[in-house]
């Protein structure tokens, strides 16, 4: 009856928090439904006006009214970067009422990139104070706020803003009135999309308040030069870096690829008397000097290549030069038709021909030609996919060298990048969670030492070190800094690596930054059971219901998946993830979208109370069967866990194996990741790594072979010895272990399949061991595979032909990046077929050594797949430095 009851017990409980849930999520989603018909969505992925980023009058374009309460009217674009201006009512005879503040569009100023790798367009309204009245999101490319987030919790986000003001230093996370930061709110599982959007709001908002003094202007020592009468030559100059090239290939703003740059600039010092003299001769130099007051400041820009302008083709007099900006720490620089002077020709020996001069003059008593500048070329991007365009701008850094100034170079102090003042914020806990990888890293190095002190009864030794991390996990990792892993970062990773890797994205969430980074490292050395097994918060949360339920009287009904139906249901996961990598190559969105098989956004990031009810209903089935079932996500469905497995296959340290385990069905039959086969071999990419089979190993009572030996001994008298690496006691006189004809027969459990030695590589050494472990890496096929199939040999030729021909397309700038990734994908599909027609092996631990054994299906996937994935990798990245890849 007690029995009863508690089984009653557990199962209403289960039930009342799952109503509970449901009821919430219930009212969740009629609040969702109401904000879709509001229209929640509707900035992501917008389309905006196509000549949004060149109109004059941005405010016929855009509702600057909604992002600047009380304006009635507002002006045309005014200076660079442009602004609007907002006015107020007005009076009779007067063309408009009071200025009220400022308007800005974020991508007329900046085009920082949030985590899909595209801007967040928003509009911005400034009072005349410097205050934020106003932030609108226009377009943002962001899946996660369209799916697992909504978007007003951007718009609340951007909510935060309003009041503050553009000289607060304004930082995302708590306040510290010490440091006079005001800190925003994050939202959950955006970290990286509200860093990115509060530098875009920053460094929008200051732009603007520097040209109309709100802020007041930097100021920087002027220069000090050393003139020595040098005259350098151009050749000497680019040397020396003193002048510099900035150069716009035509497929960097959405055009077809081609031999000749969209633009190229060279741009220089004028200021410094050598330099000056050597470019623009002594007469020339002079003429320039006596023509520049005292605190102004001259460089010159031409054109070598490329038919646009850098003067802008909408130039016209009294105008303002839009192409061309000069930028200083946090201040930007443009010029009028009065600070252009016409450049007739180049002194400097060897200096090239140009197609396009100028002469800039800075004006401004904050520049200083002794400091760091950047010159700034300013378009637009044309969407291939869409059409539409963007703001972009393209920058290259110039400073004077330090032997041309008296004292060197000056100190500088920039602005701290948002990812340092990240980690530096949240340093404790970063800490924290690093002991704490550290900690179970270290602690599973030494699980032999902790095994040998478990029994099958007493597992207490091994189980309070697991138990632990399962607990951190959850707490801490999971619900505490939200760090939970997903395959999202996978792809987006995947895709960063090929079109356009941005460091300070990832390192905006050092969380995951440092969780993968244990991730990637353990997996190597261990397979992926040390993360899926211990570290997984989701994981871990469900073993522990797991546990749980067994505790709450649950026992006699959780029943283990049968043998031949796990089988066939393990590969669903591995479906899952080639799946939504194939996805993704063709819509990111969609991917992201289709990613929700995945229910740790729900359970950690979010919040099962803040998504509509399918989504929670999703985490409590999956949690309610893991009542039941131990791991039934993580061994069926998790397509994180297929992405870690195939790289497992080559894992450098398994778990020990001896000879008797291939007729010993001990350890399988208590095996919950069900990752032991009959003859007691272990497929290290399902074992979750629970470490029951590493105690049973030296457990002279639990381990059937070692108990019958221990038996045989006590009968006999004989002395019990310790128990040896290999398994077995250890004899007092060395010998093998004899074995029953049976086991010693049987397969090799050792081994994850069967042992094989290629024939070529039994007797090599050195660098014929070398020569040859390389062929065998490049060439798949075998003498066997040639006397195969003619149509699969003849594919084969085909296929090898056609990715060498790719990649040399690919190399000259003939054929574009995902068409490389078709053809090579293509290429592996059918190197896997012919492996396995004749190199049917690959190797078990460390490379370096021959341990070669049989190669499953799987074992060929994962080991030509992750191969090529290398050297496409490699080869993919060469030709991107080299800059020849087309987009």
């Amino acid at each position: 009856m007690s029995v009863v009851l508690r089984f009653i017990a557990a199962l209403w409980a289960a039930l009342f928090l799952g109503g509970f849930a449901g009821l919430a999520l219930a009212a969740d989603q009629a609040s969702a439904a109401r904000a879709q018909e509001r229209g929640t969505h509707q900035a992501y992925e917008a389309h905006l006006p196509d000549d949004l980023a060149t109109a004059p009058e941005l405010c016929a374009k855009l509702d600057c009214a909604a992002v600047f309460p009380g304006a009635v009217s507002f002006s045309a674009r005014k200076g660079q970067p442009p602004y609007v201006e907002a006015y107020g009512p007005a009076k009779a005879g007067e063309a408009h009422g009071p200025l009220l503040g400022y308007v800005m569009l974020s991508t007329d100023i900046t085009d920082t990139p949030a985590y899909s790798g595209k801007p967040v367009v928003t509009l911005i309204g400034m009072d005349r104070e410097g205050r934020y009245v106003g932030v609108k999101v226009l377009k943002h490319s962001e899946p996660i706020l369209l799916l697992g987030i909504p978007e007003a919790a951007l718009v609340n986000f951007n909510h935060q803003y309003v009041g503050k003001s553009v000289r607060d230093k304004i930082e995302v996370g708590p306040s510290r009135p010490e440091e006079q930061v005001l800190g925003v709110d994050a939202i959950s599982g955006a970290t990286v999309t509200v860093i990115a959007q509060n530098q875009v709001m920053q460094l929008s908002s200051s732009a603007v308040a520097r040209q109309v003094g709100l802020i007041a202007p930097v100021h920087r020592e002027p220069l000090k030069a050393i003139e020595a009468g040098t005259r350098y030559s151009w050749e000497q100059l680019i040397k020396l870096g003193a002048v510099q090239r900035l150069q716009v290939r035509p497929e960097q703003v959405g055009l077809d690829r081609a031999s000749e740059p969209f633009i190229e600039l060279w741009f220089g010092d004028l200021n410094h008397p050598d330099l000056g003299r050597s470019l623009l001769g002594a007469t020339g130099y002079e003429n320039l000097r006596s023509r520049l007051k005292a605190h102004e400041q001259a460089f010159f820009i031409i054109r070598t290549a490329g038919a646009e302008s850098f003067k802008g083709s909408g130039f016209v007099r009294g105008g303002i030069y839009d192409r061309v900006q000069v930028r200083q720490g946090a201040e930007s620089f443009t010029f009028r038709d009065l600070d252009y002077l016409n450049l007739y020709g180049l002194e400097a020996a060897g200096a090239p021909g140009y197609t396009e001069s100028a002469i800039f003059i800075i004006r401004a008593p904050s520049f200083s030609a002794a400091y760091p500048w950047k010159l700034a070329f300013l378009g637009n991007r044309v969407d291939r996919a869409t059409g539409q365009r963007s703001f972009a701008n393209f920058e290259a850094k110039y400073w004077l060298p330090a032997e041309l100034m008296q004292g060197g170079r000056p100190e500088v102090e920039e602005d701290e990048a948002p990812w340092r003042r990240v980690w530096k914020a949240r340093a404790p806990g970063i800490a924290a969670f690093i002991v704490l990888l550290l900690a179970v890293t270290l602690v599973y190095a030494l699980r032999e030492r902790l095994t040998r002190r478990a029994t099958h009864r007493n597992k207490w030794p091994v189980n309070l070190f697991k138990y632990s991390a399962w607990a951190l996990s959850i707490a801490f990792v999971g619900f505490g800094v939200m760090a939970q892993p997903s395959i999202t970062q996978v792809l987006t990773w995947f895709h960063s690596l090929l079109f356009q890797w941005t460091w300070s994205l990832f390192l905006s969430d050092p969380f995951i930054f440092v969780f993968w980074i244990f991730i990637i490292l353990t997996v190597f050395l261990f397979g992926r059971g040390l993360f899926c097994g211990w570290m997984c918060p989701f994981g871990s949360l469900s073993e522990a219901l797991y546990k749980v339920g067994g505790r709450l009287g649950l026992k006699r009904w959780q029943r283990r998946v049968p043998q031949a139906v796990h089988d066939k249901l393990k590969w669903l996961k591995y479906g899952i993830f080639f799946g939504l990598l194939a996805v993704s190559m063709v819509s990111m969105s969609t991917a992201e979208m289709l990613a929700e098989v995945e229910p740790f956004k729900t359970t950690f990031l979010v919040g099962i109370l803040h998504r509509a009810w399918p989504y929670g209903l999703f985490v409590c089935t999956l949690l309610g069967v893991s009542l039941f079932v131990e791991r039934p996500y993580c061994k069926y469905i998790c397509p994180l866990g297929a992405a870690l497995a195939m790289p497992s296959t080559f894992r450098w340290f398994g778990l020990r194996r001896k000879m008797d385990c291939n007729s010993c069905k001990a350890c399988a039959v208590g095996c919950g990741a069900q990752a032991i086969d009959a003859a007691g071999r272990i497929d290290h990419r399902e074992c979750l790594h629970c470490l029951d089979c590493m105690v049973l190993y030296t457990d002279t009572a639990g381990c059937p072979p070692l108990a019958k030996e221990r038996k045989r001994r006590e009968r006999d008298g004989l002395l019990i010895t310790p128990i040896g690496r290999d398994g077995y006691f250890i004899p007092l006189t060395p010998v093998a272990p004899e074995l029953p004809a049976k086991v010693a027969q049987g397969p090799d459990p050792r081994m994850p399949t069967e042992p094989q030695q290629p024939p070529h590589k039994a007797d090599a050494t050195g660098l014929r061991w070398l020569l040859l472990e390389l062929r065998d890496h490049l060439w798949p096929w075998s003498p066997q595979s040639l006397r195969g199939p003619r149509a699969l040999l003849l594919a084969g030729v085909a296929f090898a032909l056609a990715a060498s021909v790719a990649w040399v397309l690919a190399a000259t700038g003939r054929l574009s990046g995902p068409a490389l990734i078709l053809w090579w994908f293509g290429w592996s599909v059918y190197e896997v077929l012919i492996r396995l027609q004749g190199r049917r092996y690959v190797k078990d631990g460390p490379w370096w050594q021959a341990n070669y054994r049989r190669a499953s299906v799987m074992d060929m996937l994962s080991y030509v797949g992750f191969k090529n994935l290398l050297l496409g990798a490699c080869l993919f990245l060469l030709l991107k430095a080299m800059g020849v890849l087309l987009p």
